[in-house]
């Protein structure tokens, strides 16, 4: 059975999902893909060690805080292309962005492939289940223009005002993936 618990934050109400003790899912309400990984499945409300934990990771996140998204366990359900995306988006540095672009130069490379495209990682990046821990809020166009956000583009600015990234980003400022 999946265990829900919401939570108010700032950006607003969030609905965290966790099944057989890991987070399989973390959801703004009304985002995109709400609860996709949910479908057909039983779920309650229901407090649990694993959702405290989530509580207090966005607790710390929201204060200021740098939370590891490897401070949780964490199963987010998708293909092993969506899997191979979330790693990386999980080694993106807090308060630092990367491109859909370097994501899939970074995939091609680790494929052995001469390319990825980009518009394949901006479909893995707006599935990701596990929004604001699983960091896809970190990913802009390689304009530097800040696209695509399940959660919306006013949620994606407002994380990434929290978390300072926006203060130096022009669209000269091209970062590449350093992991």
């Amino acid at each position: 059975m999946i265990c829900l618990k919401t939570f108010d934050s700032p950006v607003g109400r969030l609905t965290a999902a966790e099944e057989d003790g890991a987070v399989v899912g973390l959801w703004a309400e009304g985002q995109k893909y709400y609860g996709a990984a949910l479908e057909g499945r039983e779920c309650a409300e229901h407090f649990t060690v694993g959702l405290g934990k989530v509580g207090e990771w966005l607790d710390r996140y929201f204060s200021g805080d740098k939370p590891s998204p490897h401070e949780l366990l964490l199963a987010p359900k998708g293909s092993v292309f969506r899997q191979a995306v979330w790693r990386i988006l999980c080694e993106i540095p807090y308060g630092e962005v990367v491109s859909y672009k370097d994501i899939a130069k970074e995939i091609a490379l680790s494929r052995g492939t001469g390319s990825m495209s980009a518009q394949a990682v901006g479909g893995a990046v707006g599935h990701n289940p596990i929004s604001i821990i699983i960091p896809c809020h970190r990913v802009i166009g390689s304009d530097g223009s800040l696209t695509g956000y399940a959660g919306g583009i006013e949620m994606k600015k407002m994380l990434l005002e929290h978390e300072g990234a926006l203060k130096n980003l022009t669209k000269k400022d091209k970062r590449t993936c350093t992991f």
